[in-house]
């Protein structure tokens, strides 16, 4: 998944180099296009492909805590 993003934010550097070295061109329209074609989107793709794997790492870390709540000692300091 993350060869795709790279591929795309490659595709999005070269079409914001065109438009900066077109004639018609300029820089703050290879700027916007960097950021609103190529920054914007793969940051959002990257966000929710990614959610399994921040589900996974909450619930082991819940279960962690968990495991660790039953080891505490009680009011007496005895586990």
């Amino acid at each position: 998944m993350h060869i795709v993003a790279l591929g795309w934010i490659f595709v999005v550097v070269l079409m914001s180099l065109a438009e900066a070295t077109a004639p018609n061109g300029t820089v703050l329209g290879a700027v916007f296009t960097l950021l609103l074609y190529g920054v914007l989107p793969v940051s959002i793709i990257v966000y929710v492909m990614n959610t399994p794997h921040r589900r996974r790492a909450r619930q082991r870390r819940d279960a962690e805590d968990a495991a660790l709540a039953a080891k505490a000692p009680d009011d007496e300091g005895q586990l």
